[in-house]
């Protein structure tokens, strides 16, 4: 299905406000922030509520008025959002860890969802100033400041050793067992959705993700990564990462060129 909505004006838009949300996290990224603990157990900053605000704005400013669903923002019901056929999925700051951590990988991801498919998204890493985006009938590209962009695709060909990107997470006996298959790979260890996004422009083959993610973590790469040419799919049944699921948790999933996929073990 080719989504009209998303021309060249605006699209131009919300990388506008993913880059202004950006500035914002850099502000407070470069201060002695403090760190709070949500109800949730996970951690939070006043860098993900500002961002969260100005994309919030951002958002609704825009020509077409569709629903928001965000981390940071209030409490959507399933009842409420189960009738959402199509709506914006915000993470303000994916990878808060490696905010809190100062490791410089986090990113603000804006996907716009469509029958439960992510069509678009938009993930921006505010230091090394590098935007993805893209969606159906659009493309995939990258830019970094203020230079050209170019267009990316998935990594189509295998040659060992295999490059598979990797969370800063302890290994696993399942982890262990995929990657048993391979006789050579390299592991590259990153954080946020810029893992997805490694899939997205070939730096790598593939990344599985074997343990807990939520929506808003993975639909604006998803959308990047189907535009270039590969899937996020379920571990083990291979069908693609469906959204504004009843739970919002992913299963876990693996991200590459489905005609590699396809032939893998798991």
């Amino acid at each position: 299905m080719s989504f009209k909505f998303f021309n060249e004006q605006v699209i131009s838009q919300i990388k506008d406000i993913s880059k202004l949300a950006g500035i914002e996290i850099m502000k407070i990224y470069k201060t002695d922030f403090s760190v709070k603990i949500k109800s949730d157990h996970s951690p939070v900053t006043q860098a993900d509520t500002n961002a969260n605000n100005i994309i919030l704005k951002g958002l609704s400013e825009l020509p077409i008025k569709y629903p928001i669903l965000s981390e940071e923002g209030s409490t959507v019901s399933y009842q409420e959002r189960a009738s959402w056929k199509s709506f914006w999925l915000v993470d303000p700051l994916d990878g808060t860890k490696e905010f809190i951590n100062k490791n410089d990988e986090f990113t603000v991801n804006i996907a716009f969802i469509n029958n439960n498919i992510p069509v678009f998204g938009v993930v921006y890493a505010p230091v090394y100033d590098l935007i993805f985006w893209g969606g159906e009938d659009i493309g995939a590209f990258k830019a970094k400041g203020d230079e050209p962009f170019t267009t990316i695709s998935v990594k189509s060909d295998f040659i060992d050793p295999i490059q598979i990107a990797s969370s800063r997470s302890h290994p696993s006996k399942e982890m262990d067992l995929f990657l048993n298959q391979f006789k050579k790979y390299n592991l590259i260890s990153m954080g946020s959705s810029l893992k997805i996004c490694s899939v997205a422009d070939g730096s790598v083959h593939l990344y599985p993700r074997l343990g807990p993610t939520m929506e808003w973590d993975t639909a604006a790469s998803h959308a990047i990564v189907k535009a270039s040419g590969g899937d996020l799919v379920e571990y083990g049944t291979k069908k693609s990462l469906l959204y504004n699921k009843q739970n919002l948790l992913n299963p876990k999933f693996i991200a590459g060129c489905m005609d590699k996929i396809n032939n893998l073990n798991m």
